[in-house]
């Protein structure tokens, strides 16, 4: 049985496709270039499925959303306590570039915006670290979350450097207050390289489940991050990571996120999935026009909003085997985890002429839950098993299975 999920997203994406307002980031040569129809979406659990639809092997470059997980790097380094004495955590309700300091202390408000974000990398590794040691530091960290070699666009480093302005004078300013220890030309060019890593759309999926795995990579099962370190990084991506917009993303959305000027927008649910999404078009915050929408699209399909009073943790789904029928026991809130592991397990069901779901211990599916379930029923009995549900508490009522069918009873 093939996987409904790749289907679902392409959905999403084609819903989406016509929707062209934004535009490419103009004021950096090589973004300006993209080409602004390319559309892509990734999603893998905290379990270690990846799902992606569109251009999802397109690479791109990671600019901002680079700024959580250097953050991670640099409390790793230096510590927390460090890190706090020269970046804060709170929203500054400001724009990515703001020239935006604390009152009294002259910290960076938080290292999501750009002041905060090159504090961030003059703090990696040590004190004395030269720009290639702190490149070479976020490099080897975001290929560990990605579970491959990542790489640097040196074009896009040098068209970036060409308008840098901004950001030189943020670091002369970091440095004149006595924030920034290290020369910022040098901080400066090394926060450029760390932009101009390319990644994928399922890069940035893996990358983010690895958060909301609690620091282990779902799929080389390596803790790459404490479990500590991840917490913080999600918490400053639920404050600060929509820049301006975080507020109403977060009530609107519900999902942790962080943006990059390249069109990437990554997501993370703790214990549940790590999303990555790309579209060129970037809106009046600097955020993708079209990737946005489609974290709305999942929010709403899924339960995904961080605060939906069903977002608790999943169960495990449950399987084991009759004589003649293997039986998946499902309890709790299914959400789309839970609905993806069960179709995952489902789809390596080979041995028994008979399937039953058993979900008389669940309390509710969200829509796209339900959607999965019953469309893992479809396919099964395509195959030629019979499908049994037991639905005594009636949480998926008229289980009707695309065809004016339904399962059958135990």
């Amino acid at each position: 049985m093939k996987t409904p999920i790749p289907d679902y997203l392409d959905e999403v994406l084609d819903s989406l496709r016509n929707d062209t307002s934004g535009n490419t980031a103009q004021y950096i040569p090589e973004l300006a270039q993209a080409n602004p129809d390319l559309f892509a979406l990734s999603v893998t659990t905290a379990t270690g499925s990846t799902y992606s639809a569109g251009d999802h092997l397109e690479e791109f470059t990671i600019q901002s959303i680079s700024k959580p997980f250097a953050y991670a790097a640099a409390i790793m380094d230096r510590g927390l306590d460090r890190v706090l004495r020269s970046v804060g955590v709170e929203a500054s309700g400001e724009a990515f570039n703001e020239l935006s300091l604390e009152e009294g202390t002259h910290r960076p408000k938080n290292p999501m915006i750009n002041a905060g974000a090159i504090m961030t990398h003059g703090l990696l590794v040590a004190e004395d670290a030269s720009t290639e040691d702190r490149v070479a530091r976020v490099l080897e960290l975001f290929s560990q979350l990605a579970g491959r070699e990542l790489r640097i666009d040196e074009s896009v480093y040098a068209s970036e450097m060409e308008t840098a302005d901004r950001n030189l004078a943020t670091a002369h300013m970091l440095r004149s207050y006595g924030i920034l220890g290290t020369d910022a030309h040098e901080v400066v060019s090394g926060y450029t390289r760390q932009c101009s890593i390319l990644v994928t759309v399922e890069d940035l999926s893996l990358m983010s489940a690895t958060l909301a795995n609690g620091g282990v990579q779902p799929r080389t099962l390596e803790r790459v991050l404490s479990e500590g370190i991840a917490q913080q990084v999600m918490s400053v991506m639920a404050v600060a990571g929509m820049y301006d917009g975080a507020g109403d993303w977060l009530t609107r959305v519900g999902i942790p996120a962080k943006s990059g000027v390249a069109g990437g927008l990554v997501g993370v649910l703790p214990d549940q999935v790590g999303i990555g999404a790309f579209s060129p078009r970037l809106d009046a915050h600097g955020n993708s026009q079209r990737a946005g929408r489609a974290f709305e699209r999942l929010s709403t399909d899924m339960g995904l909003h961080l605060f939906a009073p069903s977002s608790g943790q999943l169960d495990v789904v449950d399987v084991h085997q009759e004589a003649t029928r293997e039986i998946f026991v499902l309890q709790g809130n299914v959400q789309f985890t839970a609905a993806s592991e069960l179709l995952d397990l489902m789809a390596a069901s080979t041995s028994r002429t008979a399937v039953l779901v058993d979900i008389s211990r669940v309390y509710s599916f969200t829509t796209v839950a339900r959607r999965m379930a019953l469309e893992g029923l479809r396919r099964l009995r395509l195959d030629g098993r019979r499908v049994f549900l037991n639905d005594p508490l009636q949480v998926l009522a008229n289980p009707d299975l695309g065809d004016g069918t339904y399962p059958e009873t135990p």
